[in-house]
This record gives structure tokens, C-alpha cells and sequence, in this order.
């Protein structure tokens, strides 16, 4: 299972339309090296794994070992200010690491490296519900994420020249993703190496604090998941 809001259902959504065999595909994020695995079933001709802090880097390429998966490079740099050339990448795949303040510049570069009818798969945390309480806009501030509404997330990716194909409610993944991501880093704590130690121990907080506002407080009303497939015009 990918350990994500969005889980493995993101990726089913991307091959229900997609044709990936012979593309170059970029994946943003960290926690991605199974997308990456199950992209690969598709016969790209590679993917590169982008993450933007050093231990994702480090753990991510431990892990990549570990999976003996071929055809995936792990490489790291920021989301809106990245190495690839104008028009290169054929698909982006981003999942649960848009939602953030930086979202502007990351879709600016996320525009400027796709070609001209490339595909952009996007999966976002969204708010389902206006003026939402005072706890669910601490998880948002203690998570770093900035997410869009709703009512207004096919609308931002329209005004910034993306055409869009396909959307999916993934909302009903989210019960999922917590109840075991929890109960999956906990049981595997014990047993990280060195190198894991320092990013499952933030991983594990972060989760710990959203699920049980998810789970237990009502948080299911007003976090919700969204997915769209888009072609830069």
C-alpha cells in the first residue's frame, strides 16, 4: 500500500487514462518510492523521484536499495526551482506535496518543465467546508500545508493554463491512510536504521497528530482529497 492520503487509488486513476510506456516521468515528493514501483509496471523510460530535504533523500535511496526497483532515480532540489530543461518531462506526478505556501512557484515550474501536451497528475489535501475551526487550521499550520477549497481547486489549475481531463474524489481514502499509516510506522519504529530515524521520528508525529484529529475530533468533515488529471495546453 502507498502510504499516502490518496493511497494506491491516485495511481489507479493516473493508468485509467494514461499511457505512460517510453515517458519520462517526474514524481514529487517524499514516501513515493511505491507510485514509483507501480508507475514502472508502465514501462517508462524513467522516472525520477524529486524530494526537497536531506533526509527524505537519504532514507528515500536506502529504501530504493531495499526494493531493488530499476529505471527510478532519487534526486534532490526544490519543487519550483528545479534542474530539468524547458518542455522535457512527459508526465508530473505530484501526490499530497502540493498543499503548501510555496504552491504558486512549484505549479509555475511544474508548467515550465512539462511539455506541450503533457500530463499532470495532481492529488491534494482540500477543504471540504468554509471557516473551519480552530483545530483543523492548526493541523494545516503545524503540517505546513496551505490547501485550496473544494469549490476552488479545478479553478486554480484552469487559470494557470492546464486543461483538465479527469477528477476523482479520493476523499474516502483518508480514513484508510490514517488508521493504518499509524499503525504501520508505530509497529516500525523500533526497527528503523540510522539513517531512517530522523525523518520517520517527524513522519510520526505528524501523522499521530492528524489522525487522531481525523479519526476522533471531526476532522472528516473538513479534510478531503482531491485528484485531477490535467495536459498543459
Amino acid at each position: 500500500m502507498i502510504f499516502l492520503p490518496g493511497t494506491d487509488q491516485q495511481v489507479k486513476f493516473l493508468f485509467t487514462s494514461t499511457e505512460i510506456k517510453d515517458k519520462k516521468i517526474i514524481i514529487a515528493g517524499p514516501g513515493t518510492i511505491e507510485i514509483a514501483g507501480k508507475l514502472n509496471l508502465g514501462e517508462p523510460s524513467k522516472i525520477i523521484i524529486i524530494v526537497d530535504d536531506y533526509d527524505s533523500l537519504i532514507t528515500m535511496r536506502y529504501r530504493l536499495q531495499q526494493h531493488g526497483e530499476k529505471n527510478i532515480e532519487i534526486r534532490m532540489m526544490e519543487y519550483d526551482n528545479t534542474d530539468f530543461r524547458n518542455d522535457s518531462v512527459d508526465v508530473l506526478f505530484a501526490q499530497a506535496s502540493l498543499s503548501v505556501p510555496k504552491r504558486h512557484k512549484i505549479i509555475k515550474e511544474i508548467k515550465r518543465i512539462l511539455k506541450p501536451g503533457g500530463t499532470f497528475c495532481a492529488g491534494e489535501i482540500v477543504l471540504l467546508k468554509e471557516n473551519p475551526p480552530a483545530f483543523i487550521n492548526n493541523i494545516w499550520e503545524s503540517s505546513e500545508l496551505k490547501p485550496l477549497s473544494i469549490g476552488e481547486f479545478e479553478k486554480y489549475y484552469e487559470e494557470r493554463g492546464f486543461e483538465i481531463l479527469d477528477k476523482k474524489d479520493l476523499s474516502y481514502t483518508l480514513r484508510e491512510f490514517y488508521q493504518l499509516s499509524e499503525k504501520k510506522l508505530s509497529n516500525e519504529a523500533g526497527n528503523l536504521s540510522e539513517q531512517e530515524k530522523s525523518y520517520y521520528k517527524k513522519l510520526l508525529k505528524k501523522i499521530s497528530h492528524e489522525s487522531n484529529v481525523y479519526l476522533k475530533l471531526g476532522g472528516n468533515e473538513y479534510m478531503g482529497f482531491s485528484a485531477l488529471i490535467m495536459r498543459k495546453k
